[in-house]
Parts: C-alpha cells; structure tokens; sequence
C-alpha cells in the first residue's frame, strides 16, 4: 500500500515562520527530503526515529538532480512511507513542487501541499520594504532570476514587465543581476529607480544593500554579496528609511553573536528562546541526545513495583522526573503510588517539573547541585532511610555516597543515559572551521556530557581553545578545565536563565 506525501514550504528562513500544519505534518513523519534553505532547526519536530535525506540546492551545484528528487519521493511513498518533502519558502514558488506532484499523481501517490510563507513577501517585509503601497504601488510581480537553461528559449516578457509592474521581486537572481538590470533598463526602467538586494532575509545574519537598477550589478560585485538574496526594484523601497524594524532589533544586547548550543535537541528550544530573545544567531549542534538507559528500565521497574517502601525521593533533573512519571504510568499507577513519601528537586527547574506532574517538592535546596540537596537534607532523613534516586546512568556518585553515610539506604535507578549525538562527518568538519575561523562567539555547556560528547565529536578539545565557553555551573566546568578549557563564563544560578543571564552579563 503507498504511503503519502506532503509537499510542505518551510518558509523563507526563520524556522519560527512555519506553519502548525507544517509542523503537523512533520510529527508524522517516516523520512524527511529537505533542502538547503529550509532551517535545520525545524527538522526538530519530526520524530527522532525518521529518516533525513538532505537534497539541498546552492547556485551552480545540485546535491541531487531535480528528476532524481521527484523519484525518491515516488519510492519512498511506495515503500508505504509518510513523506515530507520540506521546501524553503513556498513548494508552488518557484519550489517545483508542482513537478514533483505531478510525477506522483502519475505514480497513483497520494499527495498534500501545505503553503509556506514566500520569501517574495516576507524578505521584503523583514527588511522594512512593502511590496504594495497605498500611493506607492498597487501591483508586484514575482519573478526567477533564473530561467531554465534548457529552453532555449526566453519566456520573460520584459517590455511588459519592466514598466507594466509596480513593485518586482526576482528571486535567485543575484548571479544573474547584470542581465535582469540590463533587460529592465532597455525596456524602459529608469535607471535610477530605487533597489535592494537582500540576502538571508528573515535570519539575524540578514543583509541589505540599497541601490539602484542601474548600479545594483557593481554593488552587489563591489560588495561581495552571495546568494541565497532577492532582488527588489521600485518605489517601495524608500520607504525602508522608517520601515526597517528587523535592523532596529540590532539594539538588543546579544544581537549578532553567534552562539553555539549543545543541548539535546529536545531540550534546546528554551536556551534558544531566551538567546534569541536578546538577538543572538543560534546554532542548534546537540552533542547528546536522550536514550534508554543500558539495561533497559528493569530496576526502575522493581523499584516502582515497591514503591511504598521509600520514604524519600530524590530527582536531580527534569529528564529523570519525565522517564520516571514515563515508567509509573506504564506500571499503570500514578501519583497516589507515592503514599506519603517525601520528595526533593536539585533545582527549581526540576520542582517546577514535578509540579507539572502534580507534586509539590518538599525540598528544594538554596545550590542547584548534589552538594546542595546532601546540605539540604541534612536533619530531615529518618534512621535508615529508604531513598530512591531516579537519574542518568553516568551522573556523580557523591550524592549517593553522601547519603549513605548519613545512614541512608539508597537505591539508585537509571532511568535515562546521554549518549553522544549521531553528527555526520561533513557536519563535524564544518563545525571544526567554523570555530577555527572565529565564526562562533560562544559555545555554550549545560552539562558535563555536552563538554565531553562535543570534544568526541570535535575529536580533540584544540577548537573550542579560542572560543568563549559559558557553563551552566561548577561541576560542567570542572569537566570543561579537565580537557584544558578554561571556561569564560560560569553562571552563578545553575540553570538555563541563569546561564543566559551570566553570558548577557560579560558582554
């Protein structure tokens, strides 16, 4: 039985831009078939266990030829697989995607497009330039910067274009620019007409160069701009003086620094909220990721099979308080199985989490780490204390250990493990230059198995020697001192807002 396929715009950049239904569709995926304008940030909503096949587009160099894309999109369908072929901007924009949902309404696939915001538009409108106008212009025309060379021949009607259009916007046309300004200018554009030349629209690296129809070709030379860019022509371009309030966000305190995340992706999104928020360009590089723990979830299991018998229990992370409520409700119990045992949290973040759950931590210490909860509990614990500490597989034994010494009788249970992202070569090696090339202001670590995990993937802590490193607290920067990083930052409050908070302080 064939599967199905979504051709789905991903919007012009800014990952933020995608639709719900995009973001539906991808939930639900079996492989996804992505390009190089789509954000990698958005492939963070397919499942982990879907398959990504990148077929990305730069000018002058295909990763996989148009009639190959379209087949694998027939193939995978046939295998009975849900497809999404993701899109930057819109699939029925210059997208081809009406060439891909032909050949699989010849195949009998069933097919879905699902629009995405055009960067016709939306490029414009983040560089402070409408493309229509009360006054201004009533009309715009969107137009490729590039035909098909195998035509042979030109369909471009620029007699009509060039003065018969209000507002143009030509997409992919910077390696074209002298020819479209040319055909314009002989066909009755003035010169002098006012243009932009906008590259990575909607992104925090965006680029805008204001020109003219006659000049933009040597600007753009002069200049060095590369694509991907838009190329827009008309009067609607002056008004980009008291329009351009994407440039006004440059005020922001973090605004153009690059900073490198390390979360699980999972886990990332609200690092990267609160980093945006302040205008810094993030780069999602997660050099862990979640999984069962080694020997499966066997003790938990035993654990909760007497869970009465404890007397306290002890969560060090949101991601134990998760996998742990995960293995109750498996068991078919929930909170009430808890009976009047006593709960602590290593930090507010983890209350706050159980919270979630319906459980209001008894104790949550003044130091968000081990040495925190050991202080925190010290006069509280019964004789002989029952404790069950649900956590990751390779985290510190002090607490434990502190624990027992107080006479404690404490069960430790995996209940998750970090282990080490899957990052391709290709994208290993891209990384590397870009830390050697001093392309990343920060490198950010919120544990200690992101320092090790990133220098595995790294191979060798060499690169991140000349970056600036913030830590989320004392025992991930002891581990970074370890492989001889000498941390710039160690945030004071040991979480994700205490981390932002401490990097927004040493700028």
């Amino acid at each position: 039985m064939a599967g199905m396929v979504y051709l789905v715009g991903a919007g012009p950049g800014d990952y933020r831009l995608v639709s719900i239904k995009a973001v539906d569709c991808l939930k639900q995926a079996d492989v996804v078939v992505y390009d190089r304008l789509a954000d990698d940030r958005i492939l963070k909503w397919a499942p982990a266990g879907a398959e990504y096949i990148y077929v990305g587009k730069a000018s002058s160099h295909h990763t996989m030829k148009q009639g190959d894309i379209n087949q694998l999109l027939v193939d995978k369908a046939k295998e009975g697989k849900t497809v999404v072929r993701l899109k930057g901007g819109d699939p029925f924009v210059f997208g081809r995607g009406g060439e891909e949902g032909l050949l699989l309404e010849e195949n009998g696939i069933p097919f879905e497009v699902v629009p995405g915001i055009t960067s016709a538009i939306s490029v414009p409108a983040y560089a402070g330039i409408p493309v229509t106008h009360r006054a201004v212009a009533t009309s715009f025309a969107v137009i490729t910067g590039h035909e098909d060379p195998t035509k042979g021949k030109s369909n471009m009607r620029w007699d009509k274009l060039a003065t018969g259009v209000d507002t143009l916007v030509f997409l992919m046309g910077v390696a074209n620019l002298p020819h479209i300004t040319q055909e314009l200018i002989q066909h009755g554009r003035p010169a002098d007409t006012p243009a932009a030349v906008i590259r990575w629209g909607t992104k925090p690296e965006q680029e805008v160069l204001i020109t003219t129809v006659g000049q933009a070709a040597e600007d753009v030379k002069r200049t060095g701009l590369k694509p991907p860019a838009i190329f827009i022509v008309g009067e609607v371009v002056k008004l980009r003086e008291k329009l351009q309030w994407f440039d006004k966000l440059s005020q922001r305190p973090m605004f153009g620094r690059k900073v490198l995340v390390t979360r699980a992706r999972s886990q990332a999104s609200k690092l990267t909220a609160l980093l945006e928020e302040l205008g810094a360009q993030v780069i999602e590089k997660p050099a862990i990721s979640i999984a069962a723990p080694a020997d499966d979830y066997r003790a938990v299991d035993e654990a909760i099979g007497h869970i009465e018998d404890y007397q306290w229990l002890i969560f060090t992370s949101t991601n134990g308080v998760e996998r742990f409520f995960a293995r109750l409700d498996k068991a078919g119990r929930d909170v009430r199985a808890l009976g009047y045992a006593k709960i602590a949290a290593i930090g507010q973040t983890t209350a706050n989490k159980l919270f979630s759950y319906g459980v209001r931590a008894d104790v949550v210490p003044q130091e968000f780490r081990a040495e925190g909860v050991i202080d925190a509990l010290k006069g509280k614990l019964p004789p002989h204390a029952r404790i069950l500490l649900p956590r990751a597989a390779e985290a510190r034994e002090i607490l434990p250990e502190k624990l027992r010494e107080q006479g404690a009788i404490v069960d430790v249970v995996p209940v998750y493990q970090t282990v080490a992202a899957d990052v391709p070569a290709e994208e290993a090696e891209a990384l590397r230059q870009a830390l050697a090339a001093g392309e990343i202001d920060f490198v950010t670590f919120t544990s200690s198995s992101t320092v090790r995990n990133l220098i595995k993937i790294l191979g060798g802590a060499e690169p991140l020697q000349h970056v600036r490193t913030a830590c989320i607290g004392p025992v991930t920067a002891a581990t970074a001192r370890g492989y001889g990083i000498e941390p710039s930052i160690v945030a004071k409050t040991y979480t994700i807002d205490g981390l932002v908070a401490a990097m927004r302080a040493s700028l």
